[in-house]
């Protein structure tokens, strides 16, 4: 005899999204047969369907839910500044205008640096390989003793790094939720940041506030207002907040 499911009642109450003509499925059905025609192919949807229970229950284990039902997640804004160390509102409007022309530079010269080969002795990391990355821009030194390497006065090759940019974000910003900041991690994370596509992934969204936030708990530390870490700390701040729009992260101006 034929293969013919009994009809649920749901199908009663919701109008079918396709419509299906009965079809004369012989005694030779065998479900567990591939089909061969794309009425059996929607034949077969049916007994699957029809198979479901209508109400299934889960077997949750109490103890498993004991050990992993709290979830911290942060979502307060960044660490008022101490006082004296806020910039002032013309001097964030100023770097705003000038980190917008550092990207339309950026935009304008993309397609040039895609065809340029690069240089003989520079590998670039996958794009998986978080260590790689870091060795790549802090340097042999800075990435195994964590001290502070000589400045350089290139600027990073941002483009090189397009394709993985907010893998690199990710790698360097962890970096820095365990250590101090750096030149060479601040002109890093500035490169990055002018690289990014707006309007930004939600991955990205969460790792420039993340690194906002980072960098005013390492500003609280920082003993006087004078120390170079400060204009720094407070320019990527500035960016993240006024440039990529997160203004409840932005500092109050002095």
């Amino acid at each position: 005899m034929a293969w013919v499911p009994a009809e649920s009642a749901v199908e009663e109450l919701m109008p079918r999204l396709l419509p299906v003509e009965p079809c004369d499925l012989t005694d030779s059905f065998d479900p567990n047969v591939p089909p061969r025609t794309p009425q059996e192919y929607l034949r077969r949807v049916q007994i699957e369907a029809a198979q479901c229970p209508d109400v299934v229950v889960v077997q949750i284990d109490p103890k498993k839910l004991k050990r992993k039902q709290s979830v911290n997640i942060s979502l307060s804004g960044c660490q008022p500044a101490p006082e004296g160390y806020s910039p002032t509102l013309q001097w964030q409007q100023q770097q705003v205008a000038q980190f917008s022309t550092v990207r339309q530079s950026v935009n304008r010269h993309r397609s040039h640096w895609k065809s340029q080969q690069l240089d003989s002795n520079v590998t670039m990391p996958k794009s998986e390989d978080e260590e790689g990355w870091k060795k790549f821009c802090l340097g042999e030194r800075l990435y195994a003793e964590g001290a502070v390497a000589p400045a350089a006065s290139e600027s990073p090759g941002i483009d090189y790094v397009q394709a993985t940019v907010t893998s690199v974000l990710e790698y360097l910003s962890n970096w820095f939720g365990e250590r101090d900041f750096t030149p060479e991690l601040g002109r890093w994370l500035y490169a990055l940041l002018a690289c990014l596509e707006k309007p930004l992934l939600p991955e990205a969204h969460s790792l420039i506030r993340q690194l906002a936030r980072r960098c005013s708990e390492v500003r609280l530390l920082v003993d006087s207002k004078d120390d170079e870490r400060v204009p720094a700390l407070n320019l990527l701040i500035c960016l993240v907040s006024r440039y990529f729009d997160q203004r409840d992260l932005a500092d109050e101006p002095s």
